[in-house]
């Protein structure tokens, strides 16, 4: 992801490359990872000492998860704005960030999703989630993610919750032959996670009602597919105020 992002905003003169880190490619230039659209700089292995000398307004993370919370202290400190892309942030470390960028008084942004089709999807299933309740999440992923279910499918699962007029239609008491076969609950709405080699990041979100099914797809097929999302957060970032969670606060 971290190449794609680098010809993504290295081929756009709204931004200015100054400053790369990866731990695996320090001493790189960035040209030789992300070709001749990229930027030319040199790969580096710590954050801070890198923050303090470009001084950068925003930066743009798809690392780990483990490192989100010392990451948004370290820019919020220095009053630097991020757009955090890792997957699996708990919500007790949300909490945590949310209050750094209140002390701070420094803006960030957490986005579960950055593609625009992905962020539609879960409007729609919002609206749907009105006149349907019973619905189920199939979320599909390449076999390197590691959190499950993902962050887009979590996010999907609870706008439902909070959508539903009326409650799902009961069900009989389950025979589990095999555990996890109905998948996991989130904000009652089931939701079952694949990880294959092939894929990227698919989800379906499949409702019933009698006589019908409706079903919301998306499917990235690329990871281009999230660069307008990161570039449009980045631009945005810094007129906003505290933490946004979710691409949607800046799209609607």
């Amino acid at each position: 992801m971290g190449r794609e992002v680098l010809r993504a905003v290295g081929s756009d003169p709204a931004f200015e490359v100054v400053a790369a880190i990866d731990r695996s490619e320090v001493g790189t230039n960035t040209r030789e990872l992300a070709g001749p659209l990229g930027p030319s700089v040199i790969v580096e292995e710590h954050l801070e000492p890198a923050l303090d000398r470009t001084k950068p307004d925003v930066t743009i993370e798809f690392s780990h998860q483990s490192v989100a919370l010392d990451h948004a202290r370290a820019a919020t400190e220095r009053h630097i704005s991020f757009v955090f892309g890792m997957t699996g942030i708990s919500e007790a470390n949300l909490a945590q960030i949310r209050q750094l960028c209140e002390q701070h008084e420094t803006p960030g942004m957490y986005v579960p999703n950055f593609a625009i089709g992905a962020v539609l999807m879960m409007r729609f299933a919002e609206i749907a989630a009105k006149w349907l309740p019973d619905a189920e999440v199939i979320e599909f992923h390449h076999d390197r993610k590691e959190d499950a279910p993902s962050g887009t499918a979590m996010l999907t699962a609870q706008k439902i919750g909070e959508a539903r007029v009326n409650q799902p239609t009961p069900l009989p008491k389950p025979l589990i032959k095999a555990e996890g076969a109905r998948g996991g609950q989130v904000g009652n709405v089931p939701v079952h996670s694949v990880r294959l080699p092939g894929l990227l990041a698919h989800q379906e979100v499949i409702f019933g009602g009698p006589g019908e099914i409706l079903t919301i797809r998306h499917d990235s097929l690329d990871r281009a597919s999230f660069m307008q999302g990161v570039k449009l957060c980045a631009k945005t970032v810094r007129q906003l105020k505290g933490l946004t969670v979710g691409l949607d606060k800046i799209l609607f």
